[in-house]
């Protein structure tokens, strides 16, 4: 999972890079098929999917044996938030992907069919690339939170024609990267990926979406998050570290969040900055309830 967040990113962000080097006017989505945008596109994508699963299979591959394909149950891993973490990737993918096709005036069924499953094939493809590795296998795990991330994605867009519910991520440090770095981080930048201690996905709620005649503000959401804490390895290491115990528990919370693509602004070249900022969680007051039932308030919660 880490290695798939880490290529993941470079694709979410370079597909909105590519739309910052020209005049805000090259922001606005065109109103019919715009044939060379739709090309850019599928070129830009395309490309950089497959080298993508080149780059992987040639230098993460690499340095484990291969073997037949295999598949594993890793459901019991993490308390599953590599799990959360699958399906938040292939929403946020099949996101910006429908989007970049809607941007060169692509038909909705079109946006949906080609660019809101972009998160889950090339999700899958890293999953087969793992099948014949001898060190992992391909996981029904990973691939059904794959497809529940881009089923959520589509499913919103053929119901209600809007994402009333969005996944979103957070993450705070944690002082069990230092206890065993290799697996969890070494510094703020792998952290931030690899440390599940200190990740929080959120479910983030739309209320006005729900109740349009409302006097509700546009942008308010009410956001539900699940965490671990005290997780230094997976259970397959178990056998294979010798670290000391720790007090392992599931977290869950319930927050308040912002909706940044319902704020209104007349520059494109904003919104399409909140478009991107939108897949973090905002900080705001947040009640903490762990898997041993305890309460916790925290006056800012990130």
């Amino acid at each position: 999972m880490i290695k798939s967040i880490k290529v993941i990113s470079f694709l979410l962000f370079s597909i909105v890079a590519t739309a910052q080097i020209e005049e805000t006017s090259f922001f606005k989505p065109s109103d019919t098929l715009n044939i060379k945008r739709r090309n850019t596109v599928i070129i830009t994508q395309s490309s950089l999917a497959t080298a993508s699963i080149v780059g992987l299979n040639a230098l993460w591959y690499s340095d484990y044996k291969r073997a037949s394909f295999k598949t594993t149950n890793d459901n019991s891993e993490w308390f599953q938030m590599d799990k959360f973490g699958h399906s938040f990737t292939a929403y946020q993918m099949g996101r910006f992907g429908a989007q970049a096709l809607h941007w060169s005036g692509v038909s909705k069924k079109k946006q949906l069919l080609y660019g809101a499953t972009l998160g889950f094939t090339f999700l899958t493809a890293v999953e087969v690339l793992d099948g014949f590795s001898e060190e992992w296998g391909f996981s029904w795990g990973d691939f059904t939170a794959n497809a529940s991330g881009t089923g959520l994605f589509i499913g919103q867009e053929l119901l209600w024609d809007e994402q009333r519910i969005q996944l979103k991520y957070s993450f705070n440090r944690t002082p069990y990267a230092k206890q065993h770095p290799n697996k969890l981080g070494h510094g703020v930048l792998e952290e931030v990926l690899k440390d599940y201690n200190g990740q929080t996905y959120w479910l983030s709620v739309n209320l006005h979406s729900f109740f349009k005649d409302s006097k509700l503000p546009k942008w308010l959401n009410v956001a539900a998050g699940y965490g671990i804490d005290g997780l230094l390895y997976g259970n397959r290491d178990l056998q294979n570290l010798n670290f000391p115990n720790q007090k392992r528990r599931r977290q869950f919370y319930l927050s308040l969040d912002l909706d940044l693509t319902k704020i209104k602004t007349n520059s494109t070249l904003l919104k399409q900055v909140f478009n991107v900022i939108n897949v973090i969680k905002v900080p705001f007051p947040t009640l903490e309830i762990n898997g041993n039932g305890r309460l916790k308030g925290h006056l800012i919660y990130f």
